[in-house]
């Protein structure tokens, strides 16, 4: 398989793939039965005590509980070593020498070579600590691999963006299960390549391979983040054959989908016919109405789900403050905000600072807006500077788009958009030497403007447009219909403004 390289809008967080979590939750029930069992052996005993404590995400405990093991002359087993590995790889930036000092202890024993389930669970933690170079190493000695560690590898490989690798690995693999494919499915969308997603999802279709529920969620990424919206309509036809109608976390992927492709009804309808709910339904929904400017219907569910004993968290708070900030709701939404840290005692994200500065900003009162961010806990980040330097452009408030400029140069130089809006502010009232002034500096530093593009989804594949293209080989009978639609516009009385889109944005 060959995949071209592209770039698309961040998405949501998506399961990663790994047949070593399987492992891992049998290793727990069977320490379980063990330990119900009231085994006399040693090794199980300590081996339970260690998994108790990894369950709870106490990997220093678990490290000592080791430690103290070993200090009462017990020998460690293969499920002792899964358990700790595995731990290791749920919190990589906990202590990663741990990792690699167990690691060596299995190598002492030749688990890790001759064990595939222990080298496995060794590739796994060094995949996710950020050392694929040494996943890979352990790989090619590890005696009778088999899908389970292929598909770790290249799920390690995804997670690295060494996709070509992760590639050439996959199809080398005589056999594929679902999980091989999700992991290069789900490592695409995660890496924003989401045209190959789908490409790769129409391969495994091919195949004769039935997605799994991760794969599900991972396709209805892609399809959310690239407005594919009959893709999405299949796909919801598909998760009905399968039986997955009742999975959780397959409905609220559909929620999300339906949200961002503009369906926010279908998306209701979705919410409306699931027999179990989570934080994240909720959550799904009220994000969905906020985003497509329906602020009552946003902060009914947001009241809603707290009639029903949901507590919301942040990201509830999120949805509510940006409906509040796309209807003009400034006293709801500053009551919100409030009442996020007096009532519910959730610390405020710099992502709802930003929802408060975006508020005051699309209600003009922009120097308000500037003392929020001013006054945040932390630094702003290009999203939240960004909201209010495009209101200052709405507003063509100079002045205070030059602060804010200052902050958004120390925070990203190369940020070619802030520029380009910027010189277009300069422009709008007639300032044409600072717009001069800007293109100047741009041209100085370096930096271009990245090509804006257009796209239209047709038959479920998307066709995509820069200003100024003629290569699409649709072009001879796509020139008439524009020069239509423009016709119609001007008769409506639409004037078209070339006068900064030419100077500014053509560099």
């Amino acid at each position: 398989m060959v995949y071209a390289a592209a770039t698309f809008p961040a998405v949501p967080a998506i399961p990663a793939p790994s047949e070593v979590q399987s492992t891992r939750r049998n290793t727990k029930q069977q320490l379980s039965l063990t330990h119900t069992n009231k085994s006399t052996d040693p090794t199980i005993a300590w081996t339970s005590s260690i998994a108790l404590r990894c369950r709870n995400g106490q990997l220093r405990e678990a490290a000592s509980e080791f430690t103290r093991m070993r200090e009462a002359d017990v020998e460690p087993n293969h499920v002792t070593f899964i358990t700790l590995l595995s731990a290791c790889a749920d919190y990589p930036s906990e202590i990663i020498s741990f990792g690699a000092s167990i690691h060596a202890y299995t190598r002492k024993l030749g688990f890790d070579m001759n064990n595939v389930m222990v080298g496995t669970a060794v590739i796994d933690m060094y995949a996710k600590c950020g050392r694929v170079d040494l996943a890979r190493l352990l790989f090619d000695q590890l005696g009778g691999k088999n899908m389970v560690s292929c598909n770790t590898m290249i799920d390690g490989y995804m997670r690295s963006g060494e996709i070509e690798n992760a590639i050439e690995l996959f199809d080398k693999m005589p056999v594929k299960n679902a999980i091989s494919w999700t992991a290069l499915i789900g490592g695409f969308v995660k890496r924003d390549y989401h045209e190959e997603a789908l490409e790769c999802f129409r391969e495994m279709q091919l195949s004769g391979v039935a997605p799994d529920y991760v794969t599900i969620i991972a396709v209805l990424a892609a399809c959310a983040n690239l407005g594919t919206l009959s893709l999405g309509l299949w796909v919801n036809k598909l998760v009905m054959k399968e039986n997955l109608r009742d999975n959780v976390r397959v409905c609220n992927s559909l929620i999300d989908m339906y949200s961002r492709c503009g369906c926010i009804e279908f998306a209701r309808q979705v919410f409306d016919k699931m027999a179990q709910r989570t934080v994240v339904s909720w959550n799904s929904i009220i994000v969905g109405f906020a985003v497509n400017g329906l602020a009552d219907e946003a902060l009914n569910f947001f009241y809603s789900m707290q009639m029903k004993a949901f507590k919301p968290d942040g990201v509830s708070y999120t949805g509510a403050l940006t409906a509040c900030s796309h209807a003009g709701l400034i006293d709801k939404g500053l009551q919100i905000f409030n009442d996020m840290k007096r009532v519910h005692r959730i610390t405020p994200r710099i992502e709802h600072y930003g929802c408060i500065v975006d508020l005051y900003s699309r209600a003009g009162r922009l120097e308000e807006a500037l003392e929020v961010i001013k006054n945040m806990p932390m630094k702003p980040n290009e999203v939240v500077l960004g909201s209010l330097l495009a209101a200052c452009r709405t507003e063509g408030d100079v002045n205070l788009a030059e602060k804010v400029m200052n902050y958004l140069v120390e925070l990203d130089p190369d940020g070619d958009s802030n520029y380009v809006l910027l010189a277009n502010i300069y422009a709008a009232i007639g300032k044409w030497n600072g717009a001069s002034k800007v293109r100047r500096t741009m041209k100085i530093r370096g930096i271009k403007k990245k090509p804006g593009f257009s796209s239209v989804e047709i038959d479920s594949s998307i066709h995509k447009f820069v200003a100024g293209d003629k290569s699409h080989e649709e072009m001879d009978s796509i020139l008439p219909v524009l020069e239509l639609l423009s016709f119609e516009l001007k008769q409506c009385g639409y004037i078209s403004d070339f006068t900064t889109q030419e100077s500014y944005e053509d560099d």
